[in-house]
């Protein structure tokens, strides 16, 4: 199993905002692409970013390198795209692919 986690330092103005849209929106719109079977969300609470930030990490598992490449290639650019438009400089995020092993 491969889990694709997007790590989202949200500035807290945009908090609430931003996790209404990730739960209504974004997150059922990544898994309607139908390249991930399971989906898991978390907000760090312990260490606490600076007064004005906090952090989320979403994570995608998925059966196969190949399923995540083909969703970095045919759908994360127009998903990224969403994201950067509605909070440009409200939420910074990394990305990456981890295997179970």
């Amino acid at each position: 199993m491969f889990v694709y986690s997007i790590t989202s330092i949200v500035k807290k103005e945009a908090e609430d905002e931003w996790l209404s849209w990730m739960k209504e929106s974004h997150i059922p719109d990544i898994l309607r692409t139908g390249y991930f079977n399971n989906h898991k969300f978390y907000k760090v609470r312990i260490p606490t970013n600076s007064s004005n930030e906090v952090t989320y990490f979403s994570h995608y598992e998925c059966e196969s390198i190949d399923q995540y490449i083909s969703y970095a290639e045919k759908e994360a650019p127009r998903l990224q795209a969403e994201v950067h438009a509605k909070f440009l400089g409200k939420v910074t995020s990394a990305r990456m692919v981890m295997e179970s092993i």
